[in-house]
């Protein structure tokens, strides 16, 4: 996907949200979010692809900031509201349907920010929430196509919190007898699932090889990945992509078939899907 001028002040309002996570002093947030504008100013350039800026952005806010990790209690908490939310959505989707329902809730997964949702997680607003969507259902549903593909997949992960959801299709993915290789980040970027949170919650046991990115770049920077990684995703027989910067990424490159699972909740990602705002969307590229 290529850059948008929107994409300008929405990087740059979350490179203020992240310099506010990291520090109180008002003189170092104002120092990241000058460095985010000079970075804007050199890099917002027509045609390239848009995570060229965001990575470059959100790298120079952490340079400034001298912190490689600013997400690292919002992911904490993502992880334990979805863990609290787990139990309730796993009942929907073993009542009938699995895989469909499995796919679904992997993409309300991706709707909402479990950080936020993390206070409330205890309380029956969590689950109103999740069933909402649930409600709404799948937009864009190819999750059939989706399940007679599942031979070799790589399992491109996207946020904490999201990643707990992700584990009940892991679940559906093994039962039809589908072979996982799970993809995180090699470093931390936004609030992204590294190695770390990974092991911390033990999904690694839950597919059958766990690779990186190689780097904290925003979704798939080719040149950074492991050759391991290029490897995988040139001999799967589906990619799956969660979420808009996996989209970002991969709708740059040839690697097919790919699906992508995700909430359009980004003007500039649904209008490139050709698509409208807040759908949920499994749509298989072939």
């Amino acid at each position: 996907m290529k850059i948008h001028p929107r994409c300008a002040p929405c990087l740059l309002a979350r490179v203020q949200f992240e310099a506010e996570l990291s520090t109180k002093d008002l003189a170092v947030q104002k120092k990241v979010v000058l460095a985010g504008i000079e970075v804007l100013r050199k890099y917002l350039v027509d045609g390239a692809p848009a995570t060229h800026l965001s990575t470059k952005i959100h790298r120079e806010a952490y340079r400034v900031l001298g912190d490689i990790d600013p997400y690292r209690e919002t992911k904490r908490v993502s992880n334990e509201a979805a863990l609290k939310l787990l139990p309730f959505v796993r009942d929907f989707v073993l009542e009938k349907d699995s895989f469909r329902r499995a796919v679904l809730v992997s993409i309300v997964g991706n709707s909402f920010d479990f950080g936020v949702l993390g206070f409330d997680a205890d309380k029956e607003i969590g689950k109103e929430m999740i069933l909402k969507q649930i409600k709404h259902g799948l937009d864009v549903d190819d999750s059939d196509k989706i399940r007679s593909m599942l031979d070799n997949v790589v399992y491109l992960a996207d946020n904490c919190g999201e990643i707990v959801f992700d584990t009940l299709l892991f679940d559906e993915i093994k039962k039809l007898g589908g072979r996982i290789t799970l993809v995180v980040r090699g470093a931390p970027i936004l609030n992204d699932v590294t190695m770390k949170e990974l092991k911390e919650l033990g999904i690694d046991k839950k597919v059958d090889r766990v690779l990186t990115t190689g780097s904290n770049a925003i979704g798939v920077c080719l040149k950074e990945a492991p050759p391991e990684l290029v490897e995988a995703l040139s001999s799967a027989s589906l990619i799956i992509s969660k979420g808009m910067a996996n989209y970002e990424t991969m709708s740059e490159y040839d690697f097919k078939p790919i699906a992508y699972l995700l909430k359009t909740k980004c003007e500039t990602v649904a209008e490139a899907m050709g698509l409208r705002k807040n759908m949920s969307v499994a749509r298989v590229e072939e």
